[in-house]
Formats: structure tokens, sequence, C-alpha cells
């Protein structure tokens, strides 16, 4: 069964360079060239996935992907024009789920249409193996084999990235991980972005386990060097 992705870019050139290749991958393709299209597509059939430009010249795209999230949790990689929107991106803490800036190669667009798919597929095969026993720490739970968070007993909804990063921190707590080492152990080494994308993601994190970078009790900042897992582990762990 193939994939259905929603390209929303208001260049027709761009539109239809992205839709040969993702259709040459086997994709199916619906185009948007405006922010209202965009959400009216969407609504009537929901996409496997979103390829969004944010600068749309109706409705700015960061909006768009707002107000998508309202109607269903769909995988989006958000496009953008120039590097300095990323500071915009991480400002906002917008929960995209990568990120690419133009110009960019078709090619890298589609492996990362790939990557975000496999991500978010969902887990086959046993609920728990004892390979993969839940990591236990003071008030938290990360699960890998359901890939699933609670805090304090209560679930925690994180996105499938935002699971793999706190994952990977969580395996080795207190070893400080480098943005480079967090990009090839989460989003793999055919990830060609900018590095920023990390911190997005643990601001998003951060949000959502009501933690912060000034006091933080999960996820901590090293400064010059990147983040680490800080949380202490479950008594008799």
């Amino acid at each position: 069964m193939s994939h259905t992705v929603l390209v929303v870019d208001d260049e027709p050139g761009i539109r239809r360079i992205l839709v040969s290749f993702l259709r040459a991958s086997s994709y199916d393709t619906v185009e948007a060239a405006s922010g209202r299209e965009a959400l009216t597509r969407f609504r009537a059939a929901i996409p496997d996935i979103v390829l969004l430009d944010i600068g749309l010249p109706d409705v700015d795209g960061l909006e768009v992907l707002r107000q998508m999230r309202m109607v269903a949790d769909v995988p989006t990689l958000l496009v953008t024009a120039r590097a300095e929107e990323m500071d915009t991106i991480i400002g906002l803490s917008v929960g995209a789920d990568d990120y690419i800036t133009k110009p960019f190669s078709p090619r890298e667009v589609v492996a990362r249409v790939a990557a975000v798919l496999r991500r978010a597929a969902p887990v086959v095969g046993p609920a728990s193996s004892p390979a993969d026993p839940p990591l236990r720490f003071v008030g938290l739970v990360v699960d890998p084999r359901r890939r699933e968070v609670t805090q304090d007993g209560e679930p925690v909804q994180l996105s499938a990235l935002e699971f793999d990063l706190l994952l990977a921190l969580a395996e080795e707590p207190g070893r400080v991980f480098s943005r480079a080492q967090l990009l090839e152990k989460v989003w793999g080494s055919n990830f060609y972005g900018d590095e920023r994308v990390v911190d997005v993601h643990i601001r998003a994190l951060r949000r959502k386990l009501g933690d912060s970078a000034e006091e933080p009790r999960v996820i901590a900042t090293v400064r010059s060097v990147g983040y680490k897992f800080v949380l202490p582990e479950e008594a008799g762990r």
C-alpha cells in the first residue's frame, strides 16, 4: 500500500519537481498551492504525511500546521526558504517532525519523507520483551517496546521523533550528547539539515514533560556542547 504525500508550496516548479520524484518512489501525491487549499485538501482526505512550505502567500505555514494538528496528528516535514527562519520555528516550538531548508535536493526530500514515515510507523510485534525492559526513573517511565512514556502515572503524548530523542538520552543517563551525535542516533546518517532541529525537539520535549532549560529536571543543556538526561533512576532498578 502506497503512502499519500500532501505537497504544499506556492511555487508550481517546486511542486512539479517534488511530485515527480515522490511518484517515482511510489508515493501518491496531492498538491496545494496555498494554505487554504492545503487545509481543504487535508480535511477532505487525511494524507499519510505533509510536505509544507511555511512561506505561503495567504496563510502562514505554521498556522496551517496548527490547524491541521487540530484535525489529525499527521507527520509533517516543514520547508523553509531561509536558514534564518529556523529561529522563528525554534522560538515558537512548533511540533513538526522534520525540517528542510531551500534550496534542497529532491532526492534528499524523498529520503527525509521516508525516514519520517518509518519513525511514525506503528510498532509490530509483542508489546513487551525482556530484552527491552521499561526505563524507570523518578516519576518517569520510558517503555521502548510499547513506545510509551508515563509521568507520575499519566501518559505523555509524544511524536515518534520526540520519543526516539527522549529514548536516546534516557538510555544513557548523564552522558552528554552533542547535536551531531543526536542527529546521527535519532535522525540517521543521511540527515543533511540544520543541527538546530535538535533544539526544536528538545524544546517540545521539555514542554510536554513540564521541564525547563533554566531549571532542568529531565534534560539539561550543556553549554557549547549539547544535552544530557539528568533524571535519577528509580530506587532499586
